[in-house]
C-alpha cells in the first residue's frame, strides 16, 4: 500500500510503501515516554521504500533496555514523531501511524510489550465519548 505522511507542522513529508498487515501498537515504557501517551502505534516500511519528500527531521538516539541504540526521527519544529531505525543495522523504518494520511484503514493486528501496558488501555469502550471538544 502507497501511503504518504507527514508532520503536524508540514514542514517535513514523506512517501513510503507498507504492508498495512504489519501494523502494531507498543506498550513499552520507552514510547509511552516518547509519546506522551500509553502506547505507540507503528507501522514498517523497508527503507528503500521509503521517500523523504520535504525537510529534514531531527535525530534523537535512544537506548532500549536490552542496550540497542534506536534512532528516533521528529520534525524539530513541532515535535511530531515521524519514524525510527536500529542505528546499527538499518534496514526498515517504523512509521508512526498517526503522521500517516491513510491512518484510519491502518488496523493494528500485533501487540508488544504488554507487560508494560496501563492497565486501562485493555477496554476503553464503556469511557463515555464525546464527538468533539
Amino acid at each position: 500500500m502507497k501511503i504518504q505522511g507527514a508532520c503536524h507542522c508540514g514542514d517535513i513529508s514523506y512517501e513510503a510503501i507498507i504492508d498495512p498487515a504489519r501494523v502494531s501498537i507498543c506498550h513499552c515504557t520507552d514510547c509511552q515516554a516518547l509519546t506522551g501517551s500509553a502506547y505507540r502505534v507503528t507501522v514498517p516500511t523497508l527503507i528503500a521504500d521509503f521517500n523523504l519528500r520535504t525537510g529534514s527531521p531531527k535525530i534523537y538516539i535512544k537506548t532500549g533496555e536490552s542496550g540497542a541504540k534506536r534512532a528516533q526521527a521528529f520534525c524539530a519544529r513541532c515535535g511530531s514523531p515521524l519514524y525510527a531505525y536500529p542505528v546499527d543495522n538499518p534496514k526498515t523504518y517504523g512509521l508512526r501511524v498517526g503522521c500517516i494520511a491513510q491512518r484510519r484503514e491502518l488496523v493494528p493486528t500485533l501487540q508488544i510489550w504488554c507487560d508494560s501496558a496501563l492497565s486501562w488501555t485493555a477496554d476503553i469502550g464503556d469511557i463515555p465519548k464525546l464527538q468533539r471538544e
